[in-house]
C-alpha cells in the first residue's frame, strides 16, 4: 500500500489546525511554515478538505482555516479520500482504476482485495482524535 505525499501532508496539515486549541482561523501560511509543506500545495489540499465539508474558510484580516467538525467524527480515510487518494495495494483492488486483462480469472485477486480491506478498515476506525490523542504513538516492533 502507498500513501502519496498529498495524503500525508494532509493529515498533517489537518493536524495542525485541530491541534489549535480557540477557534481563531490559521493561515495556509501558518501551517505552511510548521510543516514545511509548500503553500500552493496546501490550497489544494485545503480546497479539497472544504469542498468535504472537513474544514472552512474564513476571508479577510485574521482569516485563514480551521475545524468544521470535530477531530472524533473525522476518520483519517476520510481525509485520504477528500484528496482523492486511493489506498490500493494492486491496480486490481474495488474500485482502482484498472485495465487488467487477467482479472476475470485471476487467482490472487481475492488476495489483494482482502488486504486492501484490512488496511482501508483501519483508516476508517482511527479517527483524527485518536491521532491527536497519541493512542498511535508507541512503535511496532
Amino acid at each position: 500500500m502507498r500513501i502519496t505525499t498529498k495524503g500525508r501532508y494532509a493529515v498533517r496539515a489537518i493536524i495542525q489546525l485541530a491541534k489549535a486549541t480557540n477557534d481563531k482561523p490559521i493561515s495556509i501560511r501558518k501551517i505552511s511554515e510548521l510543516e514545511d509543506i509548500s503553500p500552493e500545495f496546501l490550497e489544494q489540499i485545503f480546497f479539497k478538505l472544504r469542498k468535504k465539508g472537513i474544514i472552512t474558510s474564513v476571508r479577510g484580516p485574521g482569516g485563514g482555516f480551521r475545524m468544521e467538525r470535530k477531530p472524533a467524527e473525522i476518520s483519517i480515510a476520510e481525509i485520504f479520500d477528500a484528496v482523492e487518494e486511493g489506498l490500493y495495494l494492486s491496480p486490481c483492488i474495488y474500485g482502482a482504476d484498472t485495465s487488467c486483462k487477467r482479472q476475470s480469472d485471476c487467482i490472487v485477486e481475492a488476495l489483494w482485495n482482502n488486504s486492501y480491506l484490512h488496511f482501508r478498515h483501519y483508516f476508517e476506525i482511527t479517527s483524527l482524535k485518536d491521532v491527536l490523542d497519541g493512542k498511535y504513538q508507541k512503535k511496532l516492533v
